[in-house]
């Protein structure tokens, strides 16, 4: 067994990923505190080949140094856009045919590992802020909370790392291999 090199892994150019099939799903960040945090989101977003990440509220945006640093190239690759009022994004996703999916802890929350998206849905997954979480009003009017199960003595997962999470637990389940 050998480590593949780079130039064997034949990626997509920007402009192949741009006219690619996409995940049928979009990332919502709102009020995210670390821009090292969303260069993580557009990193992962670019590697589960999604449709767009939606940036709300304080969120730092593209062009940025600490973007860029974890991005990798991912912020060209990955459609974005910057939307001031979460609230007005999910009405506008929820009328595109998108089902909103909070990422938090909650009282009726489904347990990641008993999420199954439905084969012709699209999903909007929200992702809040590092300590607050996903805002209160946004969970009361998601279609569903997803919760990633834990078992240790800590609360939560950083933000990057739930993100990888979910989309890959979404893309599985979306796509399973044959």
């Amino acid at each position: 067994m050998r480590k593949i090199k780079n130039e064997e892994l034949n990626r997509l150019s920007v402009e192949e990923f741009k006219n690619s099939n996409r995940l049928e799903a979009v990332i919502v960040l709102d009020d995210v505190r670390s821009a090292m945090n969303v260069g993580s989101a557009f990193r992962t977003g670019d590697a589960f080949a999604i449709e767009k990440v939606y940036l709300c509220g304080i969120t730092a945006q593209p062009p940025h140094r600490e973007i860029n640093k974890t991005a990798l190239g991912a912020q060209d690759s990955v459609d974005w856009e910057h939307v001031d009022d979460i609230t007005e994004l999910i009405t506008e996703l929820r009328n595109s045919g998108y089902k909103i999916a909070a990422i938090e802890q909650a009282d009726e929350s489904t347990s990641l590992l008993n999420f199954y998206p439905s084969t012709n849905e699209k999903y909007a997954f929200v992702f809040g802020n590092e300590v607050f979480g996903v805002k209160d009003e946004i969970v009361e009017n998601a279609d569903l909370v997803i919760e990633i199960p834990q078992f240790g003595t800590k609360h939560s997962l950083n933000i990057s790392v739930s993100i990888g999470v979910v989309l890959w637990d979404f893309l599985a389940k979306k796509r399973p291999s044959k």
